[in-house]
């Protein structure tokens, strides 16, 4: 029997199913689809709770601001709170183990969401001035946090080797759980006895399996039988050293070009986004002239048809997520390595805003926008996840939750401030903001070209196969 054979014979027939999405080895079956359903679990405690914060902010007074004006300051605030609180978290990292790391973030957000619950109107209260505020500022950083510490933790867990053919593979479950979490809010508020804020005790449920998962699969190992290294984890710090989240940014200049490439890619994406409601609004308005003269009847109609046009476009967005995740992303891995994974994005929104400044057609410009965030949720949220495989633990669980959070807002924050500056001080068309954007992903291009040049370099730095290690002082 040759080699080949033996080792075909190895593998379940689950892990053979498995095979079909990502390269899938003998005995590392069972973790990764424990991985799967954890961040599977994470995302849509989120995608749960993402509606209530919509309508606490609808129903809060901003007075003088608009909602794009509010969109921009919130990020902006967001910033500034990560400033001021991911220094703390890094001196937790080099305290706690990872287990307890996990956990104890985990059931802080748990009790945060469980006093937001007894915060809303007409609950224990009348109301709370700015709760809404608050609670929009508190889901824009649980969101980016809990799924940093996720990909940090898989990261250590499964080293770079093993965490390049099977990163593609746990993606899914996150594209999953979005679609998911979606379905099931939009379901569970229909009932007559669920309102909108109890979906907030409802996602609860998923967040603390999702913890409990990850403390299974820290206890499990990779192949079920853990290694003495791998005991040795249990109790160890996950950042053995405090060196400090922005101190280890500035140091090594794959962390700074890694930070400044997320945050211009989420400059890009957010500024299509703000640019696609503009278009609709304007192109559903010149639908309603003849209401104009009825502001009740047409804040309706505009209302009906924006969220109609919105509901098909993310059901396309999050399917062709789905899709590209499931059979895209690892063959794109497979045929082209991470230099295809960082290019394909910047390349698709490239045609797509190039495309977009010679037709300007609503139909269009929607068909490319669900093209280049499919792309971007899936392709490029892989490649992003998989450029911290190299690292040391302590860039993985201080530097990447600081470059996923912090940088990530600051992209968000941008993308609002062009739009405002952009209308209000420099009087710009559409036209504009489509140069904007182009030349914004030209700066991307240049970000990932450099970027993959020192990520080739820090692999080869990699001392000890399948280990998160790297020769960090020679990397400055």
């Amino acid at each position: 029997m040759s080699a080949g054979t033996k080792q075909a014979d190895n593998f379940s027939r689950f892990e053979r199913f498995l095979r079909v999405f990502a390269d899938v080895q003998p005995r590392e079956g069972v973790t990764c689809l424990v991985l799967v359903g954890n961040i599977f679990l994470i995302l849509a405690a989120y995608y749960l709770i993402k509606p209530v914060r919509e309508g606490w902010l609808a129903v809060t007074d901003i007075a003088g601001l608009t909602k794009l004006e509010v969109k921009a300051y919130s990020a902006f605030a967001q910033s500034m709170l990560l400033v001021a609180i991911l220094p703390t978290y890094a001196r937790l990292a080099a305290k706690w183990s990872r287990r307890d790391l996990i956990l104890r973030v985990g059931a802080a957000f748990a009790f945060v969401l469980i006093g937001f619950w007894l915060s809303q109107p007409n609950l224990m209260f009348t109301r709370i001035p700015f709760a809404g505020i608050l609670f929009y500022l508190f889901v824009g950083i649980f969101s980016v946090t809990l799924v940093a510490l996720f990909w940090a933790f898989c990261a250590d867990i499964y080293g770079a080797q093993r965490g390049a053919r099977l990163f593609p593979l746990i993606a899914i479950g996150a594209a999953l759980g979005s679609t998911t979490g979606s379905w099931l809010g939009e379901k569970l508020v229909r009932l007559p006895y669920v309102e909108a804020f109890d979906l907030l005790l409802v996602a609860l449920i998923p967040l603390l399996v999702a913890m409990l998962l990850a403390a299974w699969t820290d206890r499990r190992g990779t192949y079920g039988d853990p290694s003495a290294w791998t005991k040795d984890r249990w109790n160890e710090p996950a950042a053995p050293v405090n060196e400090g989240p922005y101190h280890l940014i500035l140091k090594h200049r794959y962390l700074t070009i890694t930070a400044l490439m997320i945050m211009v890619f989420t400059w890009v994406v957010t500024s299509g986004d703000n640019l696609l409601f503009g278009i609709v609004q304007e192109t559903i308005g010149g639908t309603l002239v003849e209401l104009q003269n009825d502001p009740l009847a047409y804040n309706v109609a505009l209302n009906e048809a924006t969220t109609a046009f919105y509901g098909d476009f993310y059901f396309w967005i999050n399917f062709s997520t789905l899709f590209l995740q499931a059979f895209i992303v690892s063959r794109i891995l497979s045929a082209g390595g991470m230099q295809a994974l960082l290019f394909t994005t910047p390349f698709v929104s490239l045609a797509a805003y190039a495309s977009m400044a010679f037709v300007p057609i609503l139909g269009l410009i929607k068909v490319l926008k669900i093209a280049e965030n499919s792309s971007a949720y899936s392709i490029h949220n892989t490649a992003r996840h998989m450029l911290w495989l190299p690292t040391t633990k302590e860039m993985l669980y201080q530097a990447k939750p600081t470059v996923d959070t912090l940088f990530v807002r600051l992209g968000d924050g941008l993308a609002a401030m062009t739009i405002l500056i952009g209308t209000r001080v420099f009087d710009l068309d559409y036209m504009g903001f489509v140069v904007i954007n182009i030349l914004l992903v030209l700066v991307w291009i240049a970000l990932s070209t450099y970027l993959h040049r020192e990520h080739k370099r820090w692999k080869k730095m990699a001392v000890v196969p399948d280990t998160v290690a790297a020769a960090a002082q020679e990397s400055r």
